[in-house]
This record gives structure tokens, sequence and C-alpha cells, in this order.
């Protein structure tokens, strides 16, 4: 039989046999040999740390177009921090601070305060302007921004990262001249700031810019495990002159500021905006928005704004912009001088801006929406310069914009040229009223003239009516009284709508002066005697009483014989008070531009009584009363 034999027993060495030195050395070379593959696969074919989905660093585009649901941002969350302890320990080196500081920089417009928490600003104080209780004003609400955020702060989807991003300490690196002891820096010295912070994977870099204008630039990057995250630089929170959130100020304004705030955006070189309203935030040209909302459209600038002052973000490439509304409510007293009163919802106002890539480069406006400084102030164009439009339209008139730039430039101009003086715009409004008044003066004798041949063709007017009394208004010869009345109007060259031409042209001025004195930032605070700011009401409301007697006495002394008597009286009497009650509370210098106006016309009508055409129409009037008095000689005599 053959013989079979199993080769792991037979000898390994020269010396043959089936001892165990064979078998040990056998077990030591495959030892060997295995441990050599396991380091050198170790060695030569090192694993690469797993890279988080793209889904999970950056938002899509089509989810971006909507807001993320708190329940969705919290798993979304949960998900990448379970993602992140799976990975391990990031390799990137760590950057932070070991305490919090301030910084503070400084040029002729403003006094902005920084803090290495978040890399954001605390104070935006502008030196040119000042608060209701004489302060500099500062840009930054402090009691919304407690609660919603600051100034510079960042933007995600993501509530945890967003926290992460604002609360770290951030080391800050000075580009120019360094900042004193006390942490103080000046433009243009000191050019820059950058703040750098990484942690946990990810590396965080925010650096703004100065120059001497009101506007700041601002780069962002935020890397996590060198993928960009998409993260927003925001202003979150309303603005310094919204007063009325400021519950620890001594002086409170009745007039409640945010209720005129609004979103302001250019895209495509249109512009348009939206305001608050006691209904929510409602967009005029898109959808209704609430809480936040992303926008990817190709927006050239991005705004909030109160009535004088705003916030702007201008993306140095819109085409890539990414904006976010902000928009939350706080409950307010409804008297601010009683705490029990009832609360009322007042709106808070906020706006993000980054770009879709991660990177983002904007530059910010925050100051006064004074023209001038506006008119400087342009969205990139298409080369990325900033030669496009202009933050002008900041500035709102509305309809009458094409009465109220103009008004506003004269007013502006004899301001300049009235020479040093406080009470110059108070002047100014004065002066422009009584110019108009001199240009109405024709309109004011062709309306007397037109009064006066009215009350010449009474009697005819009186018997064709009698003639037609008889009628049914709704009967159809009716037409016929009315083609005969025109016919007589045209014979005897009456215009019937004559003596309404001065009240047509005065009433589009009175719009504008309106519209300029609630947009003018100028008028802010402007004071002519008792009157300490022209764009809110009188203190002591002595013009609306002004205007209440003014008018009363002119309508008095003012010639109607073809009016009814009662009517008269009511005409006498509500006009003048509806128009007082009115302009009571609203702003003093609007009050002022009518007060001038009144008084005006009082003397011209004084005037016009003692002319030949005043006494014509006074001895009319006198026979037309007569005549009356014999009709009805008892009723006049029982209500004496």
């Amino acid at each position: 039989m053959a013989e079979f034999s199993n080769p792991n027993l037979q000898t390994q060495g020269p010396g043959g046999g089936s001892g165990s030195g064979g078998d040990m050395r056998s077990m030591l070379a495959f030892t060997v040999v295995a441990l050599l593959v396991l380091f050198g696969y170790q060695y030569f074919v090192k694993p690469q740390p797993n890279q988080p989905a793209p889904t999970a660093q950056t938002q899509p585009q089509t989810q971006a177009q909507t807001p993320v649901a708190p329940a969705q941002a919290a798993q979304l969350t949960a998900g990448l921090m379970q993602m992140g302890a799976m990975q391990g320990p990031s390799a990137t080196p760590q950057v932070a601070a070991a305490m919090e500081s301030e910084t503070t920089i400084e040029n002729n417009q403003y006094k902005i305060v920084f803090t290495n928490r978040g890399a954001q600003v605390k104070h935006w104080i502008l030196k040119k302007y000042d608060d209701s209780e004489g302060k500099p004003l500062d840009m930054v609400q402090a009691d919304t921004s407690a609660r919603y955020g600051l100034p510079l702060s960042f933007f995600t989807y993501e509530p945890a990262l967003t926290t992460q991003l604002n609360q770290a300490l951030y080391q800050l690196n000075v580009i120019g001249a360094q900042p004193s002891t006390t942490g103080h820096a000046t433009v243009p010295q000191t050019s820059a700031l950058t703040f750098h912070y990484a942690a946990g994977g990810l590396d965080v870099v925010k650096t703004i810019r100065f120059d001497q204008s009101y506007v700041v630039t601002v780069e962002t990057q935020v890397l996590r495990n060198g993928a960009p995250v998409r993260a927003l630089v925001a202003w979150p929170a309303g603005l310094g002159d919204m007063e009325e959130f400021a519950q620890h100020k001594t002086r409170q304004s009745t007039v409640r500021i945010s209720a005129s705030s609004f979103f302001a955006w250019s895209v495509d070189g249109k512009q348009s905006s939206q305001a608050t309203t006691t209904s929510g935030f409602l967009f005029w040209s898109q959808p209704e928005v609430s809480g936040v909302a992303t926008l990817n459209d190709p927006y050239e600038y991005a705004a909030i704004t109160d009535l004088y002052f705003g916030a702007a973000f201008l993306p140095s490439d819109p085409n890539h912009a990414t904006t976010v509304t902000l928009h939350n409510t706080i409950d307010l007293p409804s008297d601010p001088n009683d705490p029990n009163s009832q609360k009322k919802p007042a709106h808070v106002l906020g706006l993000a801006m980054g770009d879709t890539s991660g990177y983002t480069r904007v530059r910010l406006f925050a100051g006064p929406k004074q023209l001038d400084i506006l008119k400087t102030i342009h969205a990139a164009d298409a080369e990325g310069k900033p030669n496009g439009q202009s933050l002008a339209p900041l500035i709102q008139y509305g309809f009458w914009g094409f009465i109220a730039k103009p008004l506003y430039l004269a007013l502006r101009y004899l301001h300049d040229h009235l020479g040093a003086g406080a009470y110059n715009w108070g002047w100014a409004i004065i002066i422009v009223t009584v110019i108009f008044n001199v240009l109405m003066l024709p309109t004011r004798f062709m309306m007397m003239k037109s009064s006066l041949k009215m009350m010449r063709i009474q009697p005819k007017v009186d018997a064709l009516k009698q003639r037609y009394a008889h009628l049914k208004p709704t009967d159809p010869k009716k037409a016929e009284m009315n083609a005969e009345m025109m016919e007589l109007y045209k014979k005897e060259g009456v215009n019937m709508y004559g003596s309404c031409l001065p009240m047509l042209i005065q009433m589009p001025l009175f719009f504008a002066y309106y519209r300029v004195l609630y947009n003018a930032v100028d008028l802010r605070q402007a004071q002519w005697f008792w009157l300490h700011d022209l764009s809110v009401a009188d203190p002591v409301h002595i013009l609306p009483i002004i205007i209440i007697l003014s008018m009363f006495i002119t309508q008095y002394i003012t010639p109607q014989p073809g009016m009814d008597a009662q009517q008269r009286r009511m005409m006498a009497f509500m006009m003048p008070v509806m128009m007082g009650f009115m302009l009571w509370s609203f702003a003093s210098g609007l009050a002022l531009y009518w007060c001038t106006g009144n008084l005006i016309q009082l003397a011209l009508q004084i005037g016009i009584n003692q002319a030949p055409i005043g006494r014509e129409m006074h001895e009319i009037a006198a026979r037309r009363a007569q005549k009356k008095a014999g009709v009805q000689p008892k009723v006049i005599q029982g209500r004496r």
C-alpha cells in the first residue's frame, strides 16, 4: 500500500525528522509574516477620516428657500452631533481666547465696541446724533439684542452651531496700529480687526474692515472639517432709535418708532419695501413672511430701517447672496407712562445676509438716512465694484415724492443759508410757507372773483332751482336742470370749481410736508423756540390752538351768501376743530406750516374785505340776509 505523509509534519530543517523544533519555527515564521503585513497596511494604506455628507454641512438650495422648523432643526443638530461622535476628535488645532475682552474702533462718524465673545458688536454709537436723553445714539438696541442677538452675530440653520459660534471666545488680531491698553483704536491707524476661533473641527474667521464713512466691510468663513458651512452675518434685533423697548430710560416717547420700521431691498435695480402692520409682516411684491424666511434672489442690498436710521447689507456678489428676514414681537404697554396698561405687540425686525458658497463678504451701512450720505453708498455692479444702485431709496416719500423731494431740498437750502442758529429749520419752514402763499395769491384772487360772479347770478340759480323744485331727485328731468345750470355758468363766465382750486393745490403740499417731516433725519430733534423737536407733536399744543382760532375767524369774516346759515356755522366750527384735532398729535413742524398758512390767509381775508371786490361781496351778502329775514322774520327773532 502506498504511504501518504503530512507536509506540515515534515522536517523543516536540515536535520530532518518530525520534532517539535520544526513546528515552532513554522509558527514563528507565520507570525512574523502576519505582523509585517498588518504594520505595512497601516503604514502605507492609512485610513482617512470619514467626511460628512455635503447635505449635513450646508443647507441645500431647495431647503434654504423655506424656514427650518424648530423640530427639524433639533433633529438635524442631533444627527450632526451623533455623526461627529462617530468620527472621533478632529485634528484641527484649537484657537481661542482665554477670557472675554472688548475693543473700541472710532472714526469721525461712529464709535463701535466689539466683544471677542462671538466677535460681535455691543455698541454702535453715532457721534452726531443723540437719543431722547441727550446721549449719543447707540444703534444697538440693548433690550432687544439681549433677546435676539447682537449685530455681526452669525446666523445658521443649526441652533446648536449658531449658539457655539456666537458664544465662543475668539482670538483677536489687529491690522494696523494696536489698540491702547484700554482697548481703544482709531481709523485709519487701525484698518481692520480679525477674529479667529477653532475647536472641535470648526475653524471660524471673521474680519471687519473700516474707513472714514458709515460703512464697514465684513468677511467671514466657517469651516467644519475643512468643508464650508453656510453661516450668514446678522443684524437681528432692530435699531437703537426704537426707545419704546428701552424700559430703563427715564424719558419715554409716546411714539412707537418700531411701528414705522420696514424691510427694504433692491433686486435687479428695482427697489421695494414692506412695512410692519398690526396684522403682521406683509409683502406687497412677494409672499407673506413671518419669523425666519430665506430668500436667494440677487439682492443688490437689503436693509432694515425705521424713520431716520437704517442698517443695510450690500453683498460683494449679489448673484450668490442669501438674505434671511427675521421678525419677532415683544408685548409692550400701550401707554409708556403706565406699565400696567394693556399690552400690545411691538415689532422687532432683523436681517441676515451671506453667500451661498459659504464665504461671505458684505459691506454694512449702519447710520442715518441722510440723503447726501445715502447717495454716496452704492451696491456692487457686475464687476464687484461699488458703482451700482445707491441707498437713496431708503428715504421713502411715498406718492407725493415728486413734491416732497424738492420741498426738502428747498428747506435744507434755506437752513444752510440762514447762518448759525438753533432755530433755522423752523424759520425755513415759515419762509417756504410764506413764499408758497405769495405764489398762491393769483389763485386766491381768482377764487374771490369766481365767488363774486357766483353771488351775482345766485338769484338766477335760485329761480332755476325753483322751476324744478316739484321734481323728485330720481326724476329724469333733473338732468335738464343740471344742463341749464351748466349753460348758465358758461354764459356768465362762472367756474363752479374756482373756489376749490387753492385747497386742491394746498393739500398736496400739506401731505408733502408730512412726508418730509416723517422722513428727514435733519428735522429730528430740530428746535424752534418752545418746540424741542419738530418731528414730534407740540408738547404744550400752542400751535393747534392757534390753528383752531385762526381758521374760525377766517371762516367767520369770509362772506358766503350762497351757503345756508346752518351750513356756514357748521363749517365755521367743524373745520377748525377737525384740523386742530388732527394736528394735535402730528409733527409740530407740520403744525408750524399749517399755522403760518392760516395766519397769512387771515391777513389776506382782512385785506380783501377792505377792497372793492370784498365790499361788493359783503353788500350782496347783506341783501340776501335781509331778504331771508323778511321771509322768515319770526324764526330769526325767536333765535335771537
